[in-house]
């Protein structure tokens, strides 16, 4: 009898979860059907409340964060376009060349120029073989890059695109709106600045590029500029974190790029990062974790804040938010790292007005430093940064130009960064950073 009642109660269960998940699927049917009758603000409300249902048949969220990024986008809607578009890139969409496509179409909509051509260029690698379309797309990415008044690399695009199809009317009178003569000019001036002067001998460099020959360097970069209007936008961020990436690979790492990233996306890169460190030949691997956007304390703990995290209570913050000691650095030790490096510019004002009291004290935290590790603040423990005036916030514009000078040890780029931070703040922001490395590392040798 006992059994009987077991196997009933079994079976009900799996009627009812299979109920369920048929429930969940009519969703995402009724989503689809919406998205290609038009009805594009349905099709909204229906594909978000698929992704809401925890029991969903998740291998269907890739196309669902899809294609309600374009209904989105179709609606206009493009901060939330660019949030599903790169959801959909992190879950391995089908047809991500398109879907880079059209988070640079979003990108661009919004005014993030530099973002925008960085989608192109990933839509380009993976749309290449395609003629018509590559054409559409560097004659697209050339009309951003005159609006960043870059002419020699927007001329660049449409010679290219005009190899592509010598007949084509329309690419060949945007050539001709070019001044030529200005065109050699420029380029003549990028060569020479791209060349750089070898020394005939230079013992101490070729020492340090046969000690450190093998060392496999990889990187998890995150700029959050784009939250809510309860939270505000910021300036910097992202360009910050778009030109530490783009430093970083100059200085041999392998980059992972995160900009505007939600909860999931950094959960994502965060996994993906860890088992990059995970795979590495142990003492021969260096991490570095860089973010700029919101942080906030709470107690001892340090808490990196997504795009679109909603906090009204205390609680919130570590179900919504990133604890950067228990969660980044401690990772980092565990895995086969010689060295750990995180760099958080991220002491802005306090994002949640309404916790101050819970939130205590402005600024992060000290953290306790992990085996191997240089954990380095844009400013003092307990204090805030200042925003810039630029394109970079004051903290990352000085470790960009730091690290560009070969020869320096890691301790010597941070006191030169100390230094200037100091020089151009007046005094009011002194920048910190904590160690317990054995070793040496250099960002160029």
């Amino acid at each position: 009898m006992r059994n009987f009642r077991r196997n009933i109660l079994l079976v009900t269960v799996l009627f009812f979860s299979f109920s369920s998940v048929r429930a969940q699927y009519k969703l995402y049917e009724k989503g689809f059907e919406n998205y290609k009758a038009g009805k594009l603000d349905q099709a909204i409300v229906n594909f978000s409340e698929f992704l809401s249902k925890p029991t969903r048949e998740k291998s269907l969220d890739v196309e669902a964060f899809y294609l309600r990024g374009l209904s989105y986008y179709k609606t206009e809607n493009y901060k939330s376009a660019v949030a599903d578009f790169q959801e959909a890139i992190l879950l391995n969409h089908p047809n991500k060349g398109n879907t880079f496509w059209f988070l640079a179409l979003s990108h661009e909509k919004l005014g993030y120029y530099y973002e925008a051509v960085d989608a192109y260029e990933n839509a380009i690698r993976e749309l290449q073989g395609n003629k018509e379309t590559l054409l559409k797309l560097l004659y697209e990415r050339s009309k951003v890059f005159q609006k960043l008044e870059n002419k020699l690399m927007a001329y660049n695009d449409l010679q290219r695109a005009y190899s592509i199809q010598p007949g084509n009317e329309v690419i060949r009178v945007e050539l001709d709106k070019f001044d030529k003569s200005e065109i050699a000019t420029l380029a003549s001036q990028q060569q020479t600045r791209t060349i750089v002067p070898v020394p005939e001998s230079n013992s101490t460099s070729s020492q340090l590029v046969e000690l450190y020959k093998d060392e496999k360097r990889y990187a998890l970069v995150i700029g959050n500029s784009q939250y809510g209007k309860e939270i505000g936008e910021l300036r910097n961020p992202v360009n910050d974190a778009v030109d530490m990436a783009s430093e970083l690979e100059k200085s041999n790492f392998e980059v992972q790029l995160l900009t505007n990233a939600t909860y999931g996306q950094i959960r994502a890169g965060l996994l993906k990062f860890k088992e990059k460190l995970d795979a590495g030949d142990r003492e021969k691997t260096v991490g570095l974790f860089y973010f700029a956007g919101h942080g906030l304390r709470l107690e001892e703990e340090n808490y990196i804040v997504p795009v679109d995290a909603k906090i009204e209570y205390e609680d919130d913050i570590w179900r919504y938010c990133f604890p950067v000691q228990r969660m980044v650095l401690s990772n980092m030790e565990q895995s086969n790292t010689r060295l750990n490096i995180v760099i958080l510019d991220a002491c802005r004002n306090n994002p949640f007005p309404s916790l101050t009291r819970s939130l205590g004290q402005q600024g992060l935290a000290e953290m306790q430093k992990a085996r191997g590790s240089f954990i380095a603040y844009a400013t003092a423990p307990g204090s805030v940064a200042i925003d810039g005036v630029g394109r970079n916030g004051l903290y990352t514009q000085e470790i960009l130009k730091a690290i560009r000078k070969p020869g320096r040890t890691i301790e010597q780029v941070f006191k030169e960064v100390r230094l200037n931070v100091l020089r151009l703040s007046e005094n009011k922001q002194n920048t910190w950073d904590s160690s317990n490395i054995v070793g040496e590392f250099y960002f160029k040798f």
